[in-house]
């Protein structure tokens, strides 16, 4: 059997290593001296739960697999079927263009053309950069059609600390506002809201035991570096999940099972919620011949 995720794409740098898939361009690992700080699988194996996957043209799910685009019904592939939604995009299982490679960073790009339930075509490039204590990543889109579309971009990484139990990590957010999903669909079910006084208050930290999240997050408020940072901790070691402005979501994911270490979550880096395609909340516009670009990264300090 071919293996799933592809060729496997090694970056190093110091003490520095992550690995990038070829199927999807995903992050497979990161890790400094030894030490992983996301979540990784065999790579015989798919990626469990979308772990480290790319999305794109939209994060997250569209209701029904269904959107309208300039007034004509659209009809997405339904790749979550159990709950009758398109989930996260159409390149997590695609193969991806290797542009480049060096010792310390990778560059890819695709193309997404004639997708069922897609009418503009789009070209993606993806960077990974690795420094010693860092992992960068920038997005790159381009409407190559001939109309304006809205679009969407996230990402989807486990954190970890080593092998310390994620229950033992401190989750920090910059985030005042939420929106509380149907345990069925996975939607939204309500309308944003203010967090303060609520168990969705992150900004002072909380154990991750006291949660259980599959959560979208907004409201972000930026550092005076003028960048959002998703913090996770446990003693001396913090990662800091930071993003440029343009990621103005996160979805927070707690799964109770992620291969062999148990629990696991999930910070997801994402320029709008759930169903933007169809609410149109945080698209971005692109004209013909328009790019976009945003970066993010995972920091161990």
């Amino acid at each position: 059997m071919a293996n799933p995720t592809g060729e496997q794409f090694e970056l190093t740098r110091g003490a520095a290593r992550a690995v990038v898939t070829e199927i999807g361009a995903g992050l497979r690992a990161f890790e400094i001296g030894g030490v992983p700080y996301v979540e990784t699988f065999d790579p015989a194996d798919k990626p469990p739960k979308g772990a480290g996957q790319v999305l794109l043209p939209w994060p997250n799910r569209t209701k029904d697999a269904r959107w309208t685009y300039r007034g004509e019904p659209q009809r997405l592939e339904m790749t979550e079927p159990k709950r009758g939604n398109a989930i996260h995009g159409l390149v997590r299982n695609r193969e991806w263009q290797l542009l480049e490679h060096a010792e310390s960073s990778i560059r890819m790009a695709i193309d997404i053309v004639d997708e069922p339930g897609w009418p503009v075509p789009l070209h993606a490039v993806i960077d990974y950069e690795l420094a010693p204590r860092e992992l960068t990543v920038t997005h790159e889109l381009r409407n190559d059609g001939e109309s304006p579309v809205g679009v969407g971009v996230g990402t989807h990484p486990y954190l970890r600390i080593g092998d310390v139990p994620t229950d033992e990590l401190t989750l920090t957010l910059p985030a005042t506002r939420v929106r509380p999903y149907d345990a069925d669909e996975q939607l939204p079910y309500a309308e944003e809201r203010d967090v303060a006084g609520t168990e969705y208050d992150l900004r002072a930290g909380r154990p991750v035991a006291e949660l259980d999240l599959d959560t979208a997050f907004g409201g972000l408020e930026a550092a005076d570096d003028d960048r959002y940072h998703h913090l996770l901790a446990h003693d001396e070691t913090t990662l800091d999940v930071w993003t440029e402005r343009s990621f103005g979501w996160v979805q927070v994911f707690t799964p109770g099972e992620l291969g062999s270490r148990g629990r696991a979550i999930a910070i997801e880096p994402m320029t709008c919620p759930a169903d933007a395609l169809n609410s149109g909340t945080d698209l971005i516009e692109l004209q013909p011949g328009e790019s976009w670009r945003g970066s993010w990264g995972i920091r161990v300090r």
